[in-house]
């Protein structure tokens, strides 16, 4: 099920108010939210319940295995099994098409002749992200950080909880498992709020990133685009990757909020980062702590030698690209934005830039506002290789980008351009003004008749600049 859908509509008000007349009952309200996070999931295709019931019930059973050996050394064998089933099930169903194909082209390279059937399999939706939150689970049981729990609805309603479960963000289970197992109760302030974060949410999705999509498809998917059709694309893309996937999270915190959960923090206004170290701070926070924690820092992480920070950084960038999916480019994307970060780590700079920009100004300074342009547009350039089909493409879009002559002015999406290139406009600058803040729209009028006005207006700009409900692009990955 969408969250920009008629279905979602109904389903949430519904859900929402189930879950509030069960208050006095935790695992009836766990229950509920089981229930409701197998519909929302089962929407695109209940086979996929099948195996998000496998890793909840596999990761549940390996805590209760762990348990029993509580006040012993942790077990390395049920770690192990943990990490190769869960592991090995997201490689099959994402990247053993893949791997097959690149192996039997090897050999094909080789002089030998290769066949290998690919799988007919459909990649289920989210299965990155519910795969590494039940992982959280296991190694933070392995580390002694959480107790296994013995409540099964509630480690199943932390799995599967609906509004973070395909997209994020990526909870760790000593933040989320202990919310489903406390009593709750319902906060009307913090529902509103939830509900501002919301629409906040649909506006980035709906107005700012569908309409980017209709000119980045037209602009990037053909043969026939020149440079300056391409270097549009590529902008329009990195602002409809950044309305997509944020707002996305931000739906998915608000409607937590409304059954009196907090999920973490997923994005914190990355274009307003000044080098690319403090951008990763700021992108997919969720998913970049978790690597940093569960990868980065076993591996040594910075308090090493040069050789190993440089293995280091590498290995978390690389595997990071290879996270997004079964392509080159997701690779060549991360390598490219491990050789922008590894300079700033190797010259103690990568912790340069903690704070807010332009703190306690309205307005950055000329230093302030080329640092964020440049680090824009080194990321930029990195959604370039992530959007690009193959690595093959993208350098033949630098080589037209190079060519100056070949540029004109394109036709093909140039009547959605404007209403795209407003919708970012406004979206730039209400985050501007809401830098310091949880969320782009988290301030508002203390005057009741002005905030419920410019609730009124963004809802109309959703209802009436909406060319048409897409899926998320992170639903894929």
């Amino acid at each position: 099920m969408l969250f920009n859908s008629f279905q979602f509509l109904f389903f949430l008000p519904l859900t929402v108010a189930v879950y509030w007349s069960c208050a006095r009952n935790v695992r009836l309200q766990n229950a509920v939210v089981i229930v409701s996070s197998y519909i929302f999931y089962g929407w695109w295709d209940w086979r996929f319940l099948i195996l998000i019931a496998f890793t909840s019930l596999w990761s549940y059973l390996t805590g209760l295995a762990e348990l029993k050996r509580w006040n012993r050394d942790p077990s390395k064998t049920l770690l192990a099994l943990s990490l190769v089933v869960n592991l090995g099930i997201l490689g099959v169903f994402k990247y053993y098409n893949f791997f097959a194909g690149e192996f039997v082209s090897l050999l094909n390279g080789l002089g030998l002749k290769a066949h290998m059937s690919s799988l007919n399999i459909i990649l289920p939706v989210g299965i990155s992200f519910y795969t590494f939150q039940a992982l959280s689970y296991t190694i933070d049981v392995y580390r002694r950080q959480l107790k296994p729990t013995e409540d099964v609805l509630a480690f199943f309603a932390f799995i599967s909880f609906f509004p973070q479960l395909v997209a994020g963000p990526i909870e760790r289970a000593t933040n989320l498992l202990p919310q489903f197992v406390r009593r709750k109760t319902f906060c009307y302030p913090e529902a509103v709020a939830g509900c501002r974060q919301m629409l906040w949410g649909f506006f980035k999705k709906m107005v700012v990133a569908d309409n980017c999509a209709v000119v980045v498809n037209r602009m990037l998917d053909g043969s026939q685009a020149d440079g300056l059709a391409i270097i549009l694309g590529v902008f329009m893309f990195s602002f409809q990757i950044y309305g997509d996937f944020s707002g996305y999270s931000d739906i998915a915190i608000g409607c937590a909020r409304l059954f009196g959960i907090n999920l973490m923090r997923n994005f914190n206004f990355p274009y307003f980062s000044r080098d690319i170290a403090e951008f990763w701070r700021r992108w997919h926070i969720s998913l970049t702590t978790w690597f940093r924690d569960y990868l980065y820092i076993p591996l040594g992480g910075s308090r090493c030698g040069r050789r190993l920070q440089i293995r280091n950084t590498f290995a978390i960038f690389l595997v990071s690209g290879v996270w997004h999916g079964a392509n080159w480019t997701f690779i060549l994307w991360g390598a490219f934005h491990a050789m922008l970060f590894l300079p700033l780590l190797l010259n103690c700079r990568n912790r340069r830039y903690v704070d807010t920009v332009a703190s306690g100004r309205i307005w950055p300074g000329m230093t302030e506002m080329a640092r964020m342009l440049g680090t824009f547009l080194l990321a930029a350039i990195g959604w370039g290789i992530f959007r690009a089909s193959s690595v093959g493409e993208f350098f033949r879009w630098v080589v037209l980008t190079a060519d100056i002559s070949t540029w004109h002015w394109p036709q093909c999406g140039m009547k959605v351009f404007p209403v795209a290139l407003g919708a970012i406009v406004f979206l730039s600058v209400a985050e501007w003004f809401n830098r310091n803040e949880s969320f782009g729209f988290a301030r508002y009028p203390r005057n009741a008749f002005l905030r419920h006005v410019l609730y009124i207006l963004l809802t109309c700009i959703i209802l009436l600049y909406t060319p048409g409900a897409q899926e998320f692009i992170y639903f894929q990955f």
